[in-house]
């Protein structure tokens, strides 16, 4: 849009069926969007217009509301589903604060995707083997990227917290400071969206998948989830003497009870399960556990000020509005039914299986067809439109043939 018709207040309108095109470009029958395909009014929120400072030629972009024309929020659309699950915590007083963690993998161009990615060629000539977690001086090839990336995030206001090499090869992860959760969610998809396009100023492609390489750690989104008075901020999971109140155990009995039919809204591809199937500290379960990393549920060693839940299942694929959401919405299921979790686990332990996950897509697609509680809390016409959609992208997949079923299953008599 124009800068002139943005700022003399132009409507700018978008087809209903946009918001559940599938991956490909496809989209479900027109009956998942309504027949006529009708208008939704893409209204900017004042508070997220951004000039764009990697764009050579002045831009701004402005993250928008989807809404019926009639002016409610469209339910096929993942922030008003988010501003939705916000307002009802707000109904009982109570104030949810989130912070995400993003993990990423910065690779060399892939013009050919039947080529594994690799990293990009290092100052020293050599590309990185992955033995770098942690390390002081393994993005010394990446600084200009990285230079402009931080440089970028402070242009749009995107505070961070920490920035590190991570486990796998050419791998990072950024800590976003913990507030608002539809703030999150939008400084989340900002920074996404600013990863991508600053990478390709430099040569370089920033991934987002949940598992972009074989034999390697996979990249997630694992979201951490609090709890306060709307009007005091005071953290209800912890109480006066600085102890666990019955609402932090509410809280996990929420999240325990809701993950295995929401495992489709936090792992939305079909690579999403190859993070999960192949660990590596990505849990697939709902247990939950003090400081343990194999549980999908972990509570962060922190003073009781800080106590929080981190929801692990989340790959670094999924639409931030709609996981945190999704996460916030079981937890306050468990908070107004009074949900008790089950014991928390510690060391090495096998799952038990009413804590067991779906672990493909169309596992946890059809988990989320029969759910009658993603219906009740997210509305019919969300969750069936979603499923079609997802239904499709799955379908795609199967239509083609992998480079594993040529190469071991051809030779078999």
């Amino acid at each position: 849009m124009t800068a002139e018709g943005f700022l003399e207040g132009r409507r700018l309108q978008l087809a209903r069926g946009v918001l559940l095109q599938c991956i490909m470009g496809g989209y479900p029958p027109s009956r998942f969007y309504g027949s006529d395909d009708g208008d939704l009014a893409l209204v900017a929120d004042p508070k997220q217009i951004h000039c764009l400072p990697w764009s050579q030629q002045p831009r701004a972009l402005a993250i928008c509301d989807a809404d019926e024309l009639t002016g409610e929020s469209s339910r096929l659309s993942t922030r008003g589903q988010l501003k939705a699950v916000v307002a009802r915590y707000a109904a009982l007083g109570l104030a949810p604060v989130v912070a995400t963690e993003l993990e990423f993998f910065v690779f060399a161009p892939n013009p050919d995707p039947t080529q594994p990615f690799q990293p990009p060629m290092g100052l020293d000539g050599r590309r990185e083997d992955g033995h770098s977690a942690f390390s002081v001086s393994s993005n010394n090839g990446l600084r200009p990227f990285f230079s402009e990336v931080y440089a970028c995030m402070a242009a749009l206001g995107l505070p961070r917290d920490t920035f590190m090499h991570e486990m796998g090869v050419s791998q990072f992860e950024i800590n976003l400071l913990h507030g608002a959760p539809l703030l999150l969610a939008d400084q989340t998809f900002l920074f996404k969206h600013l990863l991508k396009e600053v990478a390709l100023k430099h040569g370089l492609t920033v991934v987002c998948m949940a598992k972009p390489l074989a034999h390697t750690p996979g990249s997630s989104m694992h979201i951490h989830q609090s709890v306060v008075e709307a009007d005091s901020g005071r953290n209800v999971f912890s109480d006066e003497a600085g102890e666990p109140t019955a609402i932090f155990r509410h809280f996990i009995g929420g999240q325990q009870a809701c993950l295995a039919d929401f495992t489709a809204l936090f792992a939305p591809n079909v690579n999403s399960y190859q993070r999960l199937c192949h660990p590596f500290a990505s849990p697939n379960n709902a247990c939950w556990s003090h400081d343990n990393r194999s549980a999908g549920l972990r509570i962060p060693a922190s003073s009781p000020v800080a106590r929080r839940v981190e929801n692990r299942l989340p790959g670094a694929d999924a639409n931030p509005y709609l996981a945190i959401a999704a996460s916030l919405a079981a937890g306050l299921y468990g908070i107004e039914h009074r949900l008790e979790p089950s014991a928390a686990i510690q060391g090495e332990f096998e799952v038990p299986d009413n804590l067991s996950l779906p672990c493909t897509l169309h596992a946890a697609l059809e988990r989320l067809k029969r759910s009658h509680l993603a219906k009740e809390l997210f509305g019919t016409e969300f969750i069936e439109g979603y499923i079609a959609s997802k239904t499709l992208e799955l379908t795609s997949f199967f239509d083609e043939i992998t480079p594993w079923e040529r190469r071991v299953l051809a030779a078999q008599a």
